[in-house]
């Protein structure tokens, strides 16, 4: 099983500082038993269905081989205290920084990233249902079942993941938020996500969507430049 943990940081207008990036980046590749981490940032694209607006300044999503390893990095004296620290990101002080640790749940698809990403560096169409389905079974069953394989049709699609929500424990002193999935499909470019929300597939995506089970509260669809970071061996 893996596990992650996202965090969110939203400020009006401002853009992390790359100073900021490379101590962020020191911070996580230090992070014991962290398996993977991506920072993302805004990107542009073009989708035509949807605006979602500003995406967040910051993202973060670290993975974990277990829950014991990832509520250890987030305990009262775990090593991500730093990112509350006094100093942290300058940058984005008061930042609104919203978290959530999720269940993850990975989908084939005929020409992974791994393959492809050079830099560690490609992006990413962030999804989030933030509501709440009528009845949560049928809507990840339904979901599942239908949704992965319309977008391995995407062109050019390195990755797809759906993240479902987990009870968790953890200290840093910013909101939990408690969406009841997150989701997102991985290019190598955001020119590559652009060409992909404006193929054929992304109607056959549009027109599932018209199927799901009922659920209330907002969606968002933001595009983020990608960075993996990868802490030593």
């Amino acid at each position: 099983m893996t596990v992650c943990w996202f965090a969110l940081f939203r400020v009006p207008e401002r853009t992390v500082s790359p100073e900021d990036l490379a101590w962020l980046a020191g911070v996580l590749t230090a992070t014991p038993r962290l398996g993977r981490a991506l920072i993302y940032t805004p990107a542009r694209t073009q989708d035509p269905y949807l605006n979602d607006g500003t995406p967040p300044a910051l993202g973060l999503q670290l993975y974990f081989r277990n829950i014991g390893d990832l509520e250890a990095a987030l305990a009262p004296d775990g090593h991500l205290q730093a990112l509350a620290g006094p100093g942290a990101l300058p940058s984005l002080a008061g930042a609104e920084v919203t978290q959530q640790a999720m269940l993850v749940r990975r989908f084939p698809v005929p020409d992974p990233m791994i393959r492809t990403v050079t830099n560690g560096r490609f992006c990413t169409y962030l999804v989030s249902y933030e509501g709440q389905a009528e009845d949560l079974n049928a809507w990840l069953s339904y979901y599942i079942t239908h949704h992965p394989p319309i977008m391995a049709r995407f062109p050019g699609i390195r990755a797809i993941e759906i993240d479902t929500c987990i009870d968790w424990c953890g200290f840093l002193p910013w909101p939990r938020v408690a969406a009841m999935q997150r989701n997102k499909v991985v290019f190598d470019s955001a020119e590559a996500l652009t060409a992909a929300l404006n193929s054929p597939v992304r109607h056959e995506m549009r027109a599932d969507f018209a199927h799901f089970p009922t659920f209330t509260g907002p969606v968002t669809h933001f595009p983020m430049a990608t960075m993996m970071v990868k802490p030593p061996a």
